[in-house]
């Protein structure tokens, strides 16, 4: 019963109050720039890292994104901005 309140009254709250659903429902945010840039918002961690892969952990699985030459440019605790030729961003619910 009140997990059930608890995604009615987060309803309510996004549509009411006009709140971001990505802010309200902890999902990442993905900002991508053609092929080329990638920026990552509310992220729980970094798991891999190589110029041909990144994964990252979010609440609920992880992004994988591969490609090539891929260069960290800024890394924050919820936040990444990642560079290079990217191929695939794909969501893995684990």
């Amino acid at each position: 019963m009140a997990k059930k309140w608890g995604n009615t009254l987060r309803s309510w709250m996004i549509k009411n109050l006009e709140l971001p659903q990505d802010v309200m429902m902890d999902l990442p945010r993905i900002t991508m720039i053609g092929q080329i840039h990638i920026y990552i918002e509310n992220h729980r961690g970094l798991l891999t890292f190589s110029d041909k892969e990144l994964r990252l952990l979010l609440k609920q699985g992880q992004l994988l994104i591969k490609g090539k030459g891929f260069v960290i440019k800024t890394i924050l605790p919820e936040e990444i901005l990642l560079e290079g030729k990217i191929d695939q961003v794909m969501y893995i619910n684990e």
